[in-house]
């Protein structure tokens, strides 16, 4: 799969009705795609071995999305394979008053992964210039100072400090993907009416989801704009297409692995003051009756 037609190139425009949400690269068998995704976790949990063994680097991915694009889905598909010790899931809902008495980056910086580790933002501090900026209301609401408030270069303001701060994490060990799961405004409505019409995913359902629908066309260009200013060669945006689940986890799965594959891991040299070491201690367990 050539993971580069979901990337979205620094500097590069986005314009997201040219990125077809249904589109799955020549899989028409499901079956195939569900194949190729479990030699992904395979090589996935590989990888995090050497990750976690290495101690040098971690792993942040990123996910954003419109209401039932299969966030959670994606997750749980994805990271079946691999250990749980070496992993963590942050979901960031509205802030608590704690939270909002810090800068907006805050939280996240306390959620990041520790080294030879994979953390997962389950949305991110991109909400901060998605529903924040969708609703003018909610930053008015925040412990912030008017000129800071009524700023009218606020967004471009928090563009830059995102890009600071995710050049800092690249520039201390912490590699970065960001995924914006697409899918369509018509498959979501599928996925909303099963919720409703199915008891056993009822729970899923929230009113509010359906409210949001509303504010679409603005979330889709403050998606666009975000993706713009934010999308850079050491932590990329792939606009990753999510009509069809099995799809959607499979490349997910598959820029996962290339990246972890880039990042140089092995295991943990051994010296020879440790080779001799193993050697004695071979000497020991060998002798015992």
């Amino acid at each position: 799969m050539n993971i580069d037609q979901f990337r979205i190139k620094a500097g590069k425009n986005v314009d997201l009705s040219k990125h077809s949400a249904d589109f799955t690269d020549g899989f028409t068998d499901k079956k195939e795609a569900e194949a190729d995704l479990a030699k992904n976790i395979e090589r996935m949990t590989e990888l995090q071995d050497m990750l976690y063994a290495q101690d040098v680097y971690s792993l942040l991915v990123v996910f954003q999305a419109m209401d039932a694009a299969g966030k959670d889905g994606a997750i749980k598909h994805v990271m079946s394979g691999v250990n749980p010790q070496g992993v963590s899931v942050a979901s960031f809902k509205a802030p608590s008053a704690e939270e909002r008495d810090h800068d907006f980056l805050w939280r996240h910086q306390k959620a990041l992964p520790e080294r030879g580790k994979i953390g997962i933002f389950n949305r991110s501090h991109y909400e901060e210039v998605l529903v924040v900026r969708v609703h003018p209301a909610i930053l008015q609401g925040q412990q912030l100072p008017p000129e800071i408030k009524n700023d009218p270069h606020i967004w471009k303001k928090r563009f830059d400090h995102i890009r600071d701060w995710e050049q800092h994490l690249v520039e201390n060990g912490t590699h970065i993907l960001k995924f914006f799961l697409n899918v369509s405004r018509e498959e979501q409505k599928k996925r909303f009416m099963s919720r409703i019409e199915e008891p056993e995913k009822n729970w899923k359902f929230s009113a509010t989801d359906v409210k949001e629908r509303g504010h679409w066309e603005d979330y889709m260009k403050a998606y666009e704009d975000a993706m713009e200013n934010t999308s850079t060669d050491h932590a990329p945006w792939y606009v990753v297409p999510a009509d069809k689940k099995w799809f959607t986890r499979l490349a997910v799965s598959e820029i996962i692995v290339k990246k972890l594959e880039s990042m140089n891991l092995h295991y943990p040299k051994v010296t020879e003051a440790q080779l001799e070491q193993l050697g004695e201690a071979k000497t020991l367990l060998g002798s015992e009756r």
